[in-house]
């Protein structure tokens, strides 16, 4: 589809915010240009309408050009949301297309995740079995359901992750009894996070035993939070009074 200063409004911002909109920006004496222009229509194509593409001729749209500041061509420009959300310059092989293709479009995991009920989340992690975002929400259900095994199961699978290995160590710690920290966790269950975060730091200078596991739910917690968080920049510092 050929997009001019006229449609390119529609064509492309507002579209662009149903799904992602490839523009190609180019010209007819550009070789580069010419050998481009079929692989990406065929990428895009074979993709199955989760993505469109349409064609800029920069000579004849000279104002976009400059807009979207054009230096080369061919230049592809992803939009997403009527923002440029990614771009190469160039001609590129056929696996370069693919990836930068693929980046744009959601997974099925991706897809699944973001519904986000029990059954999406478990086809998820079949996909993506060390897949975060899927294996901690899911295990929060199946701690909540009363299945703890299950779930610290499936948050063994994930490494790096502070958000899982925090609910993993509060599993553990329920499971042990020892300390008591289920006033904690029920502020935190409630929504008061400052309340149970100030229990689990009281809690974690005689925590003897227990003191990395509790440490775990704390920074878990502090993840949840974000860095920028007000809460959290505090938690930290007075994590870090007790530790050192």
């Amino acid at each position: 589809m050929d997009v001019t200063e006229t449609n390119f409004q529609s064509a492309v911002i507002e579209r662009s915010r149903e799904l992602p909109v490839v523009v190609d920006f180019w010209a007819e004496w550009c070789a580069p240009c010419r050998q481009l222009g079929p692989l990406l229509e065929r990428a895009v194509a074979a993709r199955g309408g989760k993505v469109e593409l349409v064609k800029v001729d920069v000579d004849s749209n000279q104002r976009l050009a400059s807009e979207y500041r054009v230096q080369g061509i061919p230049a592809v420009k992803a939009f997403r949301h009527g923002q440029v959300l990614a771009e190469f310059v160039g001609a590129q092989p056929p696996p370069a297309v693919e990836r930068f293709l693929d980046s744009l479009v959601p997974s099925e995991a991706d897809t699944l995740v973001e519904r986000g009920d029990e059954q999406s989340l478990r086809r998820a992690i079949e996909l993506e079995p060390r897949r975060a975002d899927a294996v901690v929400p899911l295990a929060r259900m199946l701690h909540t359901q009363g299945k703890p095994d299950e779930a610290l199961e499936l948050l063994g699978r994930v490494a790096g992750s502070f958000a899982a290995d925090g609910l993993g160590a509060r599993i553990r710690l329920e499971q042990a009894q020892e300390p008591d920290l289920s006033e904690a966790f029920e502020a935190l269950d409630q929504g008061d996070r400052e309340r149970g975060l100030d229990l689990l730091l009281a809690a974690l200078q005689t925590a003897d035993g227990s003191r990395d596991e509790v440490r775990q739910v704390i920074v878990g917690v502090l993840e949840e939070l974000g860095v920028e968080h007000p809460l959290a920049r505090e938690s930290r510092r007075r994590l870090a009074a007790v530790l050192y």
